[in-house]
Order: structure tokens, then sequence, then C-alpha cells
């Protein structure tokens, strides 16, 4: 069950807080009773974004690639809150490589999308296995991680990877110490957000027809999060579940 973990009282990690999915989650959460700890690399518009909350938070600025700054955003959780009941791995990049293109091209794109979870990881996993309470960590993967389309091969390359690292967090966690840590792959759908739409304006923009807006994807991510889903893939205004299913098998 994982009524224990999204609860009033208890704390959610999020990485790139400041906008889209990661702010969505954050006002979700906060709505659900849960203090914050939140990660951006954009001071400005993470302390904006806070400041817009009603719950307890605490802010790291830092870089997801840099295992220093991640090493900052556990301890201040700790300091702050003394444990982590959920860790949101949303930061990420859209920035690709082709493939042939410069290995230092890929290796911006793997350090974002992918180094930077299996660090979280590393980090927060035996913490959340040492506390008493039940906890969940939470990857966002992506469709073109499973359906591996062409046009942007480090990308897809990357999140199949984190398919991939959260299947085998997911088992060992389970073969080791059963359902007390959990992990879940989020995957969204066709969303608006500025990751998607640069430079968009969440206020007074115009969301295209066929997205879902960002505050969708983490209602349905809360409900099958709920429901015990591992594999937690989001429809949107055009591509419906069972359209999902027929690409991806």
């Amino acid at each position: 069950m994982t009524d224990t973990i999204i609860v009033k009282g208890r704390t959610a990690v999020i990485t790139g807080a400041a906008k889209g999915l990661g702010a969505a989650a954050a006002r979700r959460l906060a709505q659900e009773g849960m203090s914050l700890s939140l990660f951006d690399r954009d001071e400005a518009a993470l302390r904006a974004f806070a400041a817009t909350l009603t719950t307890d938070v605490v802010l790291t600025i830092g870089d997801v690639t840099r295992e220093g700054d991640a090493r900052r955003l556990l301890e201040a959780t700790l300091q702050r809150f003394g444990e982590v009941a959920l860790l949101i791995n949303n930061a990420g990049i859209s920035q690709g490589a082709g493939p042939w293109d410069a290995p230092s091209a890929w290796l911006t794109q793997l350090e974002a999308n992918f180094y930077s979870l299996v660090t979280l990881q590393h980090l927060f996993v035996p913490v959340m296995i040492r506390q008493h309470a039940r906890s969940a960590v939470v990857n966002l993967g992506s469709k073109e991680g499973i359906t591996t389309p062409p046009g942007n091969a480090a990308y897809s390359v990357a999140k199949a990877g984190v398919k991939v690292l959260t299947e085998q967090l997911a088992h060992e966690l389970r073969n080791r110490i059963g359902d007390k840590v959990i992990a879940h792959l989020l995957v969204p759908g066709y969303t608006w957000t500025p990751m998607n739409f640069p430079g968009m304006d969440e206020v007074h923009g115009v969301k295209p027809a066929a997205a879902w807006h960002a505050d969708q994807v983490i209602d349905y991510f809360v409900s099958h999060f709920r429901q015990g889903d591992f594999y937690i893939l989001c429809p949107d205004n055009e591509v419906t579940t069972e359209m999902d299913r027929k690409r991806i098998t």
C-alpha cells in the first residue's frame, strides 16, 4: 500500500521544481499537506514559485549533474525535516544529439537525464532504507525511451536507460526489503511545459489542444501511484491509453 507516503506531515523532495511538472507536483503535494524540499538551478524562478506555496518548504539551488549539489539537497532535507517520504527525480533537459554527433553532446544529455538519477538514488535510497517509515522513488521517464522514435537519439537512449534503471531499482528493493521502499516510473504524455515549449507563459499563453496541463499529469500520477502502479503512463488529449499500449507492443 502507498497510502502512508503521500500524506500530511511527510516530506517530498522534487528536482527541477521551479516550473512545469516539478512545480505542478509541488503544488499538488502541498495540497496533500506534505512538506517540500525543492531543488532547481534557476534560483529566481524557484524562490518566486516557493513564495506561492503555503506548506513548509526548504530550497536548494544547484545542478543535478553535480554530486556536491545533490548532497546539499539531501543534507538540507534531513536537517529541516529528518526524513524523505518521496523522491521525485524530475529535472531534465531536452537538448540531444544524433547517432554520430560529438561524445560531448551525448554526455551533456546523459549526465542530466540519466546519471543524475543514478547519483540521487545512490545518495537518497540508503537513507530511505534506514528510515522507519515507508518511502518511494519516482523517476521521470519518457515515451521516447520506450518506443524510441528517430529524431533525438541521445534523449531516447537516456530515457530508455531511466526505464531500465527504475525497473532494476524496483526489483532490487523488493527482493532486499519488501515494500518498505518502492519505485515507480512516471511517463508523461504530451504536456504543456517549458521543456516542451521553451519560453511559454503558463499564465497567459494558449495551450495546444492536444496537450495536457502539468497539473493533469500530476493528478493522474497521484491516482495511479496510490493504486500501486509501477508504470504510470499518462495519456493526453490526442493519445489514449489504448494507443500507448499498441505503440509499446
